[in-house]
Parts: C-alpha cells; sequence; structure tokens
C-alpha cells in the first residue's frame, strides 16, 4: 500500500494545475455528456409521453452495456482504426468514430415519437449506449495514458479532474438538455424534445474538435510488450503458422489482462476487488436512476431541475471532486472509500426526509448539495482506486474490466428502481433509506481486503 508523505495544502493543490490536467478535463467532458441522452434526457423524454415508471426503469437496462463493455475492451486496445489511426493517433481515432455514431443516433431521435416508436427508440438508446461505452473504454485509457505509472498523486489529481470534467459534461449539458426542452415546449412545439437532441448533437461537434487539443503518448512499450506475450503464447503452442499466430493474438488479447490482474493481485484479493467494486456504488444507482421522476412527481418543473440538480449541482460536485482529490492524495485513497462510502448512504437519508416532507426548495437545494457532495468524493476515489490498479500493458482492457464490473451493479440491479417503487406503492421514503443501506456490503468487503491491496 502506498505511503503518502505529508504536504502543506498548498503543495497538495498544485497538482491541479499541472498542464496534463487539462487534457484529461476534456476527456472527462467528452465521456460524461453522452449519459445526458440516456440518462435525465430520454428519462424525462418517455415520462412526457405518458410511460409508466417500471417501463422508464427497465428502459435503463440499456445502461447495461457499461457492464459488459470489458468484452469488446481487448480489441480497442489492439486493432487499430485505418486510416484515422495514422491521423489522429490509436485512442483518438476511435473516440471519434463513436462520437459520430452518437451524432447520427441523436439525428434519428429527432425523427421519432415514442408512442408510436417506443422500440426503435430505445435501440437507438442502445446504440448511444453501446457507443457511449466504447468511447469510455479510449478515454478512460488515454486518460492513464497521460500520467505516469509511478506518478500516484498525479493519478490521484487526475482522478479527481476526470470526474471534474464527467459531471461537467453530464451537468451542463443536462442543464442545456433541459433548459431547451422547456423552451421549445413553452413556445408551443410538440415535438420540443425531438428539437432538443438537434441541438445536443451540435455539442457532439464541439467535443470531437476539443479531442484534437488532448495529445496522446506513442506507446511503443505497450505494443512491444503485447507482441511479448503473443510470441510466449506462440511457443506454449509448440507450433508456428498463420493459425498459430492468429490463435496466439486472441490469447494474448482476451487472456492476457485477466491472466495479469490475477496475478498481480492474488486469486482470493482479486475477487474481493471484484465484490468490493461491483457492490459499491449499487444505492446511489437506485436513487440516481429515480431521482428525476421523482423531482417530477413530488411537484418540481424542468427548469427547477435544470438549476438545483444540474446548475446547481455542477458547482457543488467541482468543489467537492476537487476536495476529495486532496483527501484521497493526503489521507490515501483506501480511507477516502470509506468515509465516501458513508456519505453517501447518509445523504440517501435526505431525499427520504425530502419525500415525507414534500415540495421544498430549499430542502431540495441541501439533498442536492450533499448528495453530489458525496458523489463526487466516492467517485474520484473509486476512479483512483482502480485507475491504480491498472497494468498499463492492458491498460483499456482492465480498466474496462473493473469499471464495467463496477457498473454491473448499478446498471443490472439498478434497472429494478422503478419497479421497486411502484412494490412500495410510491413510498419515496421507505425506497431513500432503502438505498442507504446498499452501501454496507461493498464497505465489509473493503474492510477486509484493505491491508492486502497493492496500489503503486
Amino acid at each position: 500500500m502506498e505511503i503518502y508523505k505529508k504536504q502543506s495544502l498548498s503543495e497538495t493543490f498544485s497538482v491541479y494545475f499541472e498542464k496534463r490536467m487539462a487534457r484529461i478535463l476534456l476527456l472527462g467532458i467528452i465521456s460524461g455528456f453522452p449519459w445526458v441522452l440516456i440518462g435525465s434526457s430520454l428519462s424525462l423524454w418517455l415520462k412526457e409521453d405518458g410511460l409508466s415508471r417500471s417501463t422508464i426503469g427497465w428502459a435503463g437496462l440499456i445502461f447495461g452495456v457499461y457492464a459488459i463493455n470489458y468484452l469488446w475492451a481487448p480489441i480497442i486496445d489492439r486493432v487499430r482504426i485505418p486510416w484515422l489511426t495514422n491521423k489522429i493517433g490509436h485512442r483518438r481515432g476511435w473516440i471519434v468514430v463513436m462520437q459520430l455514431t452518437i451524432f447520427f443516433s441523436l439525428v434519428c431521435w429527432s425523427l421519432l415519437d415514442p408512442q408510436t416508436n417506443l422500440t426503435l427508440v430505445i435501440l437507438i438508446g442502445l446504440i448511444i449506449a453501446v457507443a457511449s461505452a466504447t468511447q469510455d473504454i479510449t478515454v478512460d485509457a488515454l486518460r492513464i495514458e497521460q500520467i505516469g505509472k509511478d506518478e500516484g498523486k498525479l493519478m490521484q489529481a487526475g482522478a479527481a479532474i476526470a470526474v471534474v470534467g464527467w459531471w461537467t459534461g453530464y451537468k451542463l449539458g443536462g442543464v442545456i438538455a433541459l433548459t431547451a426542452a422547456e423552451y421549445f415546449q413553452k413556445i408551443g412545439f410538440e415535438n420540443y424534445w425531438q428539437i432538443t437532441f438537434l441541438i445536443l448533437s451540435i455539442i457532439i461537434i464541439a467535443c470531437n474538435i476539443a479531442l484534437m487539443f488532448v495529445h496522446e503518448p506513442q506507446s511503443t512499450e505497450r505494443n512491444e510488450s503485447q507482441k511479448i506475450a503473443d510470441r510466449m503464447i506462440e511457443k506454449k503452442i509448440g507450433s508456428s503458422g498463420l493459425i498459430t499466430k492468429i490463435a496466439a493474438w486472441i490469447s494474448g488479447t482476451i487472456g492476457g489482462p485477466i491472466i495479469s490482474f490475477f496475478k498481480q493481485n492474488g486469486f482470493k484479493i482479486a475477487l474481493a476487488i471484484l465484490a468490493f467494486v461491483f457492490l459499491f456504488k449499487i444505492g446511489e444507482a437506485f436513487l440516481g436512476r429515480m431521482s428525476i421522476i421523482f423531482y417530477k412527481e413530488i411537484g418540481f418543473s424542468k427548469s427547477d431541475i435544470a438549476l438545483y440538480s444540474k446548475g446547481l449541482g455542477w458547482i457543488t460536485t467541482v468543489v467537492f471532486t476537487l476536495l476529495g482529490g486532496l483527501f484521497a492524495i493526503r489521507s490515501g485513497v483506501i480511507k477516502a472509500m470509506f468515509v465516501s462510502g458513508i456519505l453517501m448512504a447518509s445523504t440517501n437519508l435526505l431525499f427520504a426526509i425530502l419525500a415525507w416532507s414534500g415540495k421544498s426548495e430549499w430542502l431540495f437545494a441541501i439533498a442536492v448539495i450533499f448528495d453530489d457532495m458525496a458523489a463526487a468524493f466516492a467517485t474520484v476515489a473509486f476512479v483512483a482506486f482502480i485507475s491504480m490498479l491498472v497494468d498499463r500493458t492492458y491498460t483499456a482492457t482492465q480498466y474496462a474490466l473493473l469499471a464495467s464490473i463496477g457498473t454491473a451493479g448499478r446498471t443490472t440491479l439498478a434497472a429494478s428502481s422503478g419497479a421497486l417503487v411502484d412494490w412500495l406503492n410510491g413510498d419515496w421514503g421507505i425506497f431513500f433509506i432503502i438505498t442507504a443501506i446498499m452501501v454496507i456490503p461493498s464497505l465489509v468487503c473493503l474492510w477486509l481486503i484493505r491491508d492486502k491491496l497493492k496500489l503503486k
């Protein structure tokens, strides 16, 4: 486990001004924005078109692709995009292709009505989710590769800046989406969401332009390490030829990252890490999946949600993400995980109070501030934690594996969030109490392995 030297607060804070942090901020924005599309925008679009809470909750299963993107992460690590790779780099080439996929999907959404084309709307949402999940593989790899493998403090600072970027893309994108939708609704457009999606597609173009300012390190070491692994597999097969080379490439691409992870940590510790990663943010996901439906049901308008949940939430998230990064640097990432887990559970209870008290703008603001504070602490600690576990030979694949396992708990189980509210007969207070309890199993897992983790 890393030993942290105490620095003055100003010395610790200075890491945020390292020039690579600006690139990481841009990558975070690019990664966070698509969640606006398939999260709050799609949910509210379906809600305002008359679909039930359960239907909206189950529609959220499209987020499940984030839980399985590690399956194609090895391809992202190894396969080069023709022409684009030579022009702009391996990682950036993949990101551009995924951004274009999202752009054309938004154009398609602008032509559809959920009431008559629900299946097609969800299918296009799935395409956006796949493109976004694939993009995340590359964005996270490019972010990690901006920083040297022995720069532990910079890695934690980079995690904080990446989270700030992600929430900037998500929160400000949400402000734009909700504000635009309400504006077009008020001036009399029936297809106000469809027009909004066309406006959001312009942001995709801006993201592609911003991407060109992110330097991509040319890693010959990664390529050489992968080739060495392929040659070792060829020798074990005991023959040569094209078929052997193909088999070695496939085995190294798929099996190499997994073998490396278990070898580095040991089998039992690796399993415990995976269990913790799977369980940590389930409660937050249940709350997040239904939050915008909850706000709408207790009487808040789209502009209220944009102001408090997106605008005010963004400011809070940025501030406490940076503070969370400083806390992780000074206290260690393990302690930061415990603190953030407790904060997440505690702040969920504020939503229970809001549910039982009824519509209250000041209570809404307090709940959003504390929830975003907890989410910021938790996310930066979580990103730093899994970033410090990856082997640079398989950056994209191992990070995607860990991140997608975390997403698996949040997406597959949280898809039942709407059904749970319905089962509770709309008792939002009890629902939020249940989400608070959900963090406990993950903290038990982390406590059991806290002294055995190998963090560099």
